[in-house]
């Protein structure tokens, strides 16, 4: 039997795996045999492995860590982010006299959200959108689920990828 994650050589016997907090990528295999072999770890492996009698124990050796959030590039994919959020929902019939409002509610979110989490690519989430729908929804405002799929869609097409160019410079 082999560490499915670090490909290190293990008894065979039948596995039973918990998966402990995923902050510290650490987990644990139960091995139902009593006799346990010290495996072979290969050079390139970036787990440890820790055995003791029946428990077989592969921990990270370093937790990756996501850049901070850069104020400037917020502020600059928000400006680009309210204009086309602008554009695009001016284009629909639904929002009548509401749309700065929507625009404005979608648009402090994801400020919001560039400025305090986002921290490059992997690090773009869904809660904001969703924060959006709802916001827009509470405040009866028409157009809520069409606003945030305008608003990750063009997230997804341009984030990530305007924190690449931003940070390549």
């Amino acid at each position: 039997m082999v560490c499915g994650i670090c490909r290190a050589a293990a008894p065979s016997p039948s596995l039973v795996a918990s998966l402990l907090p995923p902050s510290n990528f650490l987990f644990s295999i139960h091995l139902a045999s009593s006799s346990i072999t010290k495996p072979k770890t290969p050079a390139f492996s970036p787990l440890l492995l820790k055995t003791s009698k029946s428990n077989l124990i592969c921990r990270a050796e370093k937790e990756y860590k996501f850049p901070d959030p850069i104020p400037e590039f917020a502020d600059s994919e928000t400006e680009k982010f309210k204009s086309h959020l602008q554009k695009k929902l001016a284009k629909k019939d639904m929002f009548e006299d509401s749309l700065d409002e929507v625009v404005g509610i979608c648009t402090e979110i994801f400020d919001n959200f560039l400025h305090s989490e986002y921290g490059g690519p992997g690090t773009l989430l869904v809660l904001p959108f969703i924060d959006m729908a709802d916001t827009i929804n509470e405040k009866g405002l028409p157009g809520g689920p069409q606003a945030a799929r305008a608003a990750i869609k063009w997230a997804q097409a341009h984030v990530d990828k305007d924190w690449k160019e931003w940070t390549s410079t």
